[in-house]
């Protein structure tokens, strides 16, 4: 099992320390502090559950006892699928005092991810629920059990059939955990892969509870505030951009929304009386467009927070007027980094920007394609690092050598221009990823499904802009043998056990790519260009 580290040079490291940054903090420690400070304070609600401080810790430390007793040793690693429900807190808790290492999974994964992440993290238990939104997850967990046979466990949260039931965990009298040093890996968190699966991403105690401390504070977060999770817990952005961590850091109630629609988010809103929350620009719009009719009560809503993709100025400017709250657009990535508007900001920083980043040492690089610094209010590529940014992916030399400079440099594949006061504003990707709702997804590994069809000769796979889902994935096929039907060739890739956000929402059929005079181009320019004229034939056809 390939030890989990993460690299950061000793005298950084030192200097996080001696800046007040790293202070020591433990995720178990955390706990456990705010369990006697808040403990009869309402920690969770989530459908008719709801725990307070001291009830989190108890189910978390029963949690804790239940692993270790299937066996599982300090430092093994262990896959965390679970939808909004309360009991994803009480596992991973329980993995962080067991001191065993959560790798999170997203509820959309399947087999495909799943199998990479078990692989890749050497995992030797699975956490799943039963079935959610019509989809059985004991299924999916038969499946890779035959891919990956070093997995030993899987627990159940629901109805367990032939496997472990989460329900029937139990502690027998007091357990003593043995406390995690602060700089070893908390867990394992996914990065959109820039060429095929998922990276994985090995946080510190030190450097993530820095992230979210420090995020709660300029989120304006205190013991007061209720943060609803609408997006998926496994989400870096509801973890820890305050999320559910910054606001269990000050001692506020966490509401779990099983989904982000309004029609579940505007009830929950109005009987929690939730104060702040955070979206992606997709349903950032759905919201705005259902709240004038909505019969709910929002009011109490102070912030609503929109990232993982750029929110368009347009439509970030209807925040305030039509759901009367303060918008606080969040740019930043699993990988560290991650910038706020803040909420005292005049409107235009707020609606027109990004946010600049967390931290005084957060080091920011804008660059051209050569490495040259550009100027401000010139686009460039975006480098970075700081306390909370990574040095290194686990168990992936090759996306480490890509990915980061000499001097530790974090290269974010996203293009920028930084402009007064050191905000930034989103240009784009540098790579070819599309950002899909805030999913970000590989060009090459659409491709490489679409590739595995008897009848598709070639596919190359672009980002095409979508007012609704910011981009959208397009795929454009040269067909061999009998042309496929677009729907047939959808139905194949979701056939192949990927996550549904990675199926092409449009398949566009040619004859062949423009390829140069010599015959050769690299994929990048034959994206860009295939981008280019499908761009320009839609632009000519509207006008029409």
């Amino acid at each position: 099992m390939m030890p989990l580290v993460q690299p950061f040079p000793p005298d950084f490291a030192e200097r996080y320390r001696k800046a007040g940054y790293w202070r020591g903090e433990t995720f178990p420690a955390l706990l456990r502090e705010r369990a006697v400070r808040f403990a009869g304070r309402t920690a969770v609600v989530g459908g008719e559950q709801r725990w307070s401080y001291a009830e989190l810790l108890a189910r978390a430390e029963t949690a804790a006892s239940g692993f270790l007793k299937l066996g599982l040793m300090p430092g093994d690693r262990v896959v965390v699928q679970l939808p909004n429900l309360p009991e994803f807190f009480s596992v991973v808790f329980g993995l962080f005092l067991a001191r065993l290492v959560p790798v999170y999974a997203l509820p959309a994964h399947r087999q495909t991810e799943v199998v990479h992440f078990l692989r890749r993290s050497d995992a030797v238990a699975y956490v799943i629920a039963a079935s959610h939104d019509g989809f059985d997850y004991r299924d999916l967990a038969r499946a890779v059990r035959e891919e990956a046979p070093a997995l030993s466990h899987v627990v159940v949260v629901g109805e367990a059939q032939e496997f472990t039931p989460f329900a029937g965990f139990a502690r027998d009298g007091e357990v003593v955990f043995s406390e995690p040093d602060p700089s070893d890996v908390a867990f394992l968190q996914i990065s959109g892969g820039s060429t095929g699966l998922s990276k994985l991403i090995p946080r510190t105690h030190d450097d993530y509870i820095y992230s979210f401390r420090a995020s709660a504070e300029i989120c304006g977060l205190t013991e007061d505030s209720v943060y609803m999770v609408a997006l998926p817990a496994a989400h870096n952005f509801p973890m820890s951009s305050p999320g559910y961590f910054g606001a269990f850091y000050v001692g506020a109630t966490v509401v779990l929304a099983p989904s982000p629609s309004p029609e579940t988010a505007f009830p929950l809103i109005a009987r929690e009386k939730v104060t702040i929350t955070g979206l992606v620009p997709p349903l950032a719009l759905l919201w705005l467009q259902a709240a004038p009719n909505a019969r709910h009560d929002l009011t109490s809503l102070q912030v609503l927070q929109v990232g993982g993709a750029k929110f368009m100025p347009e439509s970030a400017r209807r925040v305030r007027p039509v759901l009367g709250c303060t918008l606080q657009q969040v740019f930043g990535m699993a990988e560290g980094l991650v910038n706020y508007t803040r909420l005292d900001d005049p409107e235009e920083i707020i609606v027109e920007t990004q946010g600049r980043p967390i931290s005084a040492d957060d080091e920011v690089l804008i660059v051209d394609d050569q490495g040259q610094p550009v100027p401000d209010g010139e686009a460039g590529n975006l480098l970075t690092r700081g306390p909370y940014t990574i040095r290194a992916y686990h168990n992936d030399a090759g996306a480490n050598q890509r990915s980061f400079t000499e001097d530790g440099f974090y290269r974010t594949g996203d293009v920028v221009k930084r402009v007064a006061g050191g905000y930034l504003v989103v240009q784009g990707r540098a790579s070819d990823h599309i950002n899909r709702a805030g999913e970000k997804i590989s060009a090459d590994e659409v491709e490489d499904h679409l590739l595995a069809h008897p009848n598709v000769f070639d596919a190359a796979v672009v980002s095409i802009p979508d007012a609704f889902l910011g981009e959208r994935i397009c795929a454009f096929v040269i067909p061999q043998g009998e042309k496929p039907k677009a729907p047939a060739l959808k139905a194949f890739m979701r056939s192949r056990k990927v996550a549904d956000f990675k199926v092409p929402d449009q398949i566009v059929f040619v004859d062949a790519f423009d390829l140069t005079a010599v015959g050769k181009v690299s994929r990048k320019e034959l994206r860009a260009r295939l981008r280019a004229q499908f761009l320009a034939d839609e632009q000519k056809n509207a006008g029409h």
